[in-house]
């Protein structure tokens, strides 16, 4: 069962700015790197459960985090049916990403009321999601649309908060070009988590990223 509610959710979404994802079947491998992003100064995390068995490693990585990382908002990506969402939920998960917008994955969190956020990519679909009580849409995938996408859907919708995953980088010029085009908050997964020569994961990459985009995004917040 969620811990945070959605409300307590998107504000963090929108505080930090910044949303790892990351998915690794080994759970001593998830737990370094969920310690690595929380050092960082990221408060959530998305769990892109792709594998066999991914259900069974996130739940062992939420009571992990429950008891080591206070604070720390543990969600779901690439959900694909209500069913899924079901069992993530059950396993504590307090947010459900998924890649298309589906209206069972909508009914199904809302009932609980777990913040979902769906992947878009118009307008009719976005404000589809609004009217399902979406509070932040995902653009997906981001890279294809770009920051023009989000100028263009802010004109005509300005209270509709945009989370681009895919296309967006740790880099101060790519996540300005997002955040000017007022996006809410950003995913990022590989290029954010990334490994080294060897195949390992970078900690200390990672840790410095994850630092680098938060105080960039809360810099652009203050002007």
């Amino acid at each position: 069962m969620a811990i945070f509610s959605r409300i307590q959710v998107a504000e963090t979404m929108k505080q930090t700015g910044l949303v790892p994802l990351f998915y690794n079947s080994d759970i001593e491998i998830s737990k370094k790197v969920v310690e690595a992003c929380y050092r960082g100064g990221a408060r959530l995390l998305e769990f892109t459960a792709r594998g066999d068995f991914a259900h069974e490693v996130f739940g062992a990585l939420n009571k992990y985090v429950l008891k080591k990382l206070p604070g720390m908002i543990m969600g779901v990506g690439s959900v694909t049916d209500a069913a899924s969402a079901s069992r993530y939920m059950a396993l504590g998960a307090n947010f459900i990403v998924t890649p298309v917008l589906r209206e069972d994955i909508a009914l199904i969190c809302n009932r609980r009321k777990v913040l979902w956020s769906p992947g878009c990519g118009s307008l009719t679909e976005i404000a589809r999601a609004e009217e399902l009580g979406c509070e932040i849409v995902k653009l997906f995938p981001g890279g294809i649309y770009g920051p023009d996408f989000v100028k263009a859907i802010k004109g005509p919708q300005p209270w509709t908060s945009i989370m681009p995953t895919g296309g967006v980088s740790p880099t101060k010029e790519s996540l300005e070009s997002w955040f000017k085009a007022g996006v809410t908050c950003v995913g990022m997964g590989s290029k954010l988590i990334k490994k080294g020569a060897s195949g390992v994961y970078d900690l200390s990459a990672i840790e410095l990223n994850t630092r680098f985009s938060i105080d960039t995004i809360q810099q652009m917040s203050n002007v």
